[in-house]
């Protein structure tokens, strides 16, 4: 085995991830700045085909919340995008679940 040469580097902890406020998908840091607006055009599109009574209001991205020592703490924002994500789901008039829009008029 010592005629192989070794490959790149490997990382030796995960990729950082980040939750789409939106949907709650998890997303590289690099991505998700292409994925946000895509997913705020598709909630747009669903959110039109809702009733006027079940329209919900425009999502709107928290801020980082920071360290005492101005860094951004990712484990605590990404809990809140993912809360974030949470609420933007519609309850089922039948059994009280929440799902997403997308969902609902599968079940109904």
């Amino acid at each position: 085995m010592n005629h192989l040469t070794p490959g790149p580097p490997r990382a030796t902890r995960p990729a950082p991830t980040v939750f789409c406020y939106i949907c709650g998908r998890q997303f590289g840091s690099k991505s998700i700045s292409i994925h946000e607006p895509q997913c705020l055009q598709k909630w747009h599109a669903e959110n039109a085909k809702l009733p006027k009574d079940k329209r919900r209001p425009l999502p709107v991205k928290p801020e980082a919340i920071l360290k005492d020592d101005g860094q951004i703490d990712t484990e605590a924002t990404n809990e809140m995008l993912w809360k974030n994500s949470q609420d933007l789901m519609i309850e089922c008039e039948h059994c009280g679940r929440k799902f997403k829009v997308n969902f609902i008029k599968k079940k109904s």
